[in-house]
């Protein structure tokens, strides 16, 4: 953990992980960039990929690890430096697992899609991500989430006309017209789709608010940012579609309104039919639940690949200045997957 990997620096720790695989005959190593793959190579008749990203979020004040009673604390704890350790651990102790393994650490999860470090992966050396399931170790609190639900992000421009704010009336003032916007948000119609017996829950977020020309004048131009999860039962164009539909009747294309998509990653559903999920999913003794945030599961998910979230960590402290992970979470996690590596199913 006190080796830092914000977003977009990642090298250290990438090269101390390398460090610690290229010691292990019994792996095949790898780096892509500041990517590490490192797997087995036993022709075993199926492939596990764990997935794990590097990167954390910028610091809170947590950025030197502190051991807390029965706690790890500090940045990266749980989002995902716990879940590493786990594999690096992993990694070395099973040597000639029934199954081929794989272990992939990446880079810049926590970005833009376009930065992450499976895509990279993928367009380099695209064997590397070959596998029959998937288990990310993400912060689960050593239960199964399945699936995830999408993101999109979309972009509101609001026109006006300036003034000066002696006269406002003779203006259009872009800022105040947000206004009817925000509260509209506020009032999107909740969904919450059970799929597989998980329970997701779609939310509309404003994130980011822009205008203002200066101290006296009215503007005639705003923006606001909106942040879409979206559950597993729509594509990002059914999303898309669907805030369309709620936000477009109060916009006024005359005003030269627009609303533009500027990213987008899609959800996934859950699937825990592969018997080395379903196995995972019996060894945890516990139901799986919705995976409510994103996360690469989805990138498996779009390649046929069945994939889970599984971790240690509990992930509502992800990104929060008390973020930590606790022994009994990093045991649970390797116990649960060491023995499904094991048998093999």
């Amino acid at each position: 953990m006190d080796v830092p990997s914000v977003s977009h620096h990642e090298a250290e720790l990438a090269a101390y992980i390398e460090h610690r695989l290229r010691a292990l005959p019994h792996l095949e190593v790898v780096r892509v960039g500041d990517n590490v793959v490192a797997r087995t190579r036993l022709g075993r008749p199926q492939r596990v990929v764990l997935a794990g990203h590097l990167d954390t979020v910028p610091p809170n004040g947590n950025e030197r690890a502190r051991i807390e009673a029965d706690s790890v604390a500090g940045l990266g704890s749980a989002d995902m430096k716990g879940g590493l350790a786990v594999m690096l651990t992993l990694a070395a102790v099973i040597d000639e697992p029934p199954i081929d393994t794989t272990f992939v650490f990446y880079v810049a999860e926590e970005v833009a899609r376009t930065h992450n470090g499976l895509l990279q992966i993928e367009a380099d050396r695209p064997d590397l991500l070959s596998a029959d399931a998937a288990i990310l170790g993400e912060p689960t609190g050593a239960c199964i989430e399945a699936g995830c639900q999408g993101v999109l992000r979309l972009e509101l421009e609001m026109g006006g006309a300036r003034a000066h704010t002696a006269r406002p009336w003779m203006g259009v003032n872009a800022l105040h017209r947000l206004a009817p916007i925000l509260e509209r948000l506020t009032h999107y119609p909740e969904r919450r789709p059970i799929i597989d017996g998980c329970e997701y829950h779609e939310v509309v977020s404003a994130v980011k608010v822009e205008g203002g020309v200066a101290g006296n004048v009215v503007p005639d131009k705003s923006s606001l940012v909106v942040n879409h999860r979206f559950a597993p039962d729509r594509d990002p164009v059914a999303a898309e579609k669907a805030l369309r539909m709620w936000l477009e009747p109060i916009l006024d294309p005359a005003l030269g309104d627009r609303l533009e998509v500027v990213d987008c990653s899609p959800a996934a559903a859950p699937n825990l039919g592969h018997p080395l999920l379903a196995a995972l999913l019996e060894v945890t003794g516990r139901p799986a639940r919705a995976k409510l945030g994103w996360t690469d599961v989805s990138f498996f998910a779009e390649r046929g690949i069945s994939a889970v979230n599984f971790g240690p960590g509990d992930p509502e402290l992800a990104h929060t200045a008390g973020e930590r992970v606790t022994g009994a979470e990093l045991e649970q996690a390797y116990r649960c997957l060491r023995s499904v590596l094991i048998a093999g199913e």
